[in-house]
């Protein structure tokens, strides 16, 4: 009988995210191990009545939930549910994905139906919300977060991870190494097209005929830095004059950095898309010559490795990154992509300028870029090793199943 894996998540498809779409990777390639595996999402999915939802071919238990429920409230809800779906799929074991709002009640109705969990903690909630600015570091609630957190990570049977970063500040809480498990981020490089020439019907539509494109595509939350981006091509037009900067995405600093093109004189060179379709992006992609990810250097980006580096080498995109800690741990200097110092737009600038005038070495950038994810960064890699974490899980309760 195949190993049956409750997944408990914040949210999923039709949402999309880095994410829902790290989560998508994982069920996929669970299913091609032979695994079964079942869904449930919390009320951060949304409120709704609706018990459960297919999407794209995928069954996701919900929880019904209203608007404006605290959190004690929607762990409450998460229990409540997590105790049916449990009763109605008799999973083997309970794997809790961040944030620690999902972790609690799947630990709570782990330890009353005798089942192991599993957290994956995929960022720690309190810096979590000091990005999101409701809550500053060290303050009371940032001090509880952490709290619940280790409190979490604690109890579990086995923890996992996304990278070594976010793995050493699990340690430093007291967790032993050997329930400590990075399955990495990756990507699925058969999904990404690789030296496709640019569409040149888009590239017209967008004014780029004979343009020097720079550009970023994904979410403009602050901590990305994407301000730096936008001073680092002002900086550089006077010797650049054909240079345009490509902002595929929005977010919540969306109205402050076209305020910024506005004071800057830019609205020529600056080009905003606005959201697009997650089947399109890729079309984006290929117009812009150098990516640019200048995440600024706090706590999140320095544990936090993010996915979009990986798909932009899977693609053969040039890119220059911060050096923040989350970059460092993905990207060879000189070798699949480039490094400037964090919070500089000068650095940044010239970053820029060095790769376009690299542009010989491309081709062999490239290849090593996607030699890269091809070798080293691929899902059926990464979620192999959820293997062993189940087995170690399951044998705490005396469960050796053949996996």
């Amino acid at each position: 009988m195949s190993l049956r894996v409750l997944h408990v998540l914040d949210h999923s498809l039709p949402l999309h995210s880095g994410y829902s779409f790290r989560t998508l990777a994982i069920l996929r390639e669970q299913r091609a191990l032979g695994w079964e595996t079942v869904h449930l999402t919390t009320p951060k999915q949304g409120a709704g009545a609706v018990l459960q939802e297919e999407v794209d071919g995928w069954l996701f238990h919900r929880t019904p939930s209203a608007e404006g429920s605290g959190l004690l409230h929607q762990m409450r809800l998460t229990t409540t549910r997590l105790q049916d779906v449990v009763r109605a799929t008799r999973p083997d074991l309970i794997h809790a994905h961040s944030p620690v709002l999902n972790a609690l009640p799947s630990l709570w109705v782990g330890r009353r139906q005798r089942l192991p969990v599993v957290y994956e903690m995929r960022a720690s909630w309190e810096d979590a919300a000091v990005d999101h600015g409701t809550t500053k570091e060290g303050s009371l609630r940032y001090r509880v977060s952490r709290g619940l957190e280790s409190l979490a990570l604690r109890h579990a049977d086995q923890v996992t991870t996304i990278c070594e970063g976010l793995r050493g500040d699990i340690a430093i809480r007291g967790i032993p190494p050997e329930r400590i498990t990075v399955i990495p981020n990756a990507v699925d490089v058969s999904l990404f097209r690789y030296g496709v020439e640019p569409d040149a019907r888009l590239r017209r539509s967008l004014g780029l005929e004979g343009a020097t494109v720079v550009g970023f595509a994904g979410s403009f939350y602050g901590y990305e830095g994407l301000d730096l981006l936008i001073e680092a091509a002002r900086r550089m037009l006077p010797r650049h004059p054909r240079l345009r900067v490509l902002m595929v995405g929005g977010g919540p600093q969306e109205s402050n950095l076209k305020a910024q093109v506005v004071a800057a004189g830019m609205q020529e060179q600056v080009i905003f898309t606005g959201r697009v379709a997650h089947t399109d992006v890729q079309r984006y992609y290929e117009l812009i010559d150098v990516l640019a990810y200048p995440r600024l250097p706090i706590r999140l980006t320095e544990l936090v490795t993010p996915l979009k580096p990986l798909e932009a080498m899977a693609q053969g995109r040039m890119l220059v990154a911060s050096d923040v800690g989350g970059h460092r741990e993905l990207i060879r200097h000189g070798e699949t992509g480039f490094l400037f110092r964090a919070g500089d737009p000068a650095s940044l600038a010239v970053a820029i300028e060095d790769l376009l005038a690299k542009r010989p070495l491309w081709p062999q950038i490239r290849r090593q870029a996607r030699g890269f994810v091809e070798v080293e960064r691929t899902w059926a890699d990464s979620v192999a090793r959820y293997r062993e974490v189940y087995c170690r899980a399951l044998a705490r309760y005396d469960r050796r199943p053949t996996i």
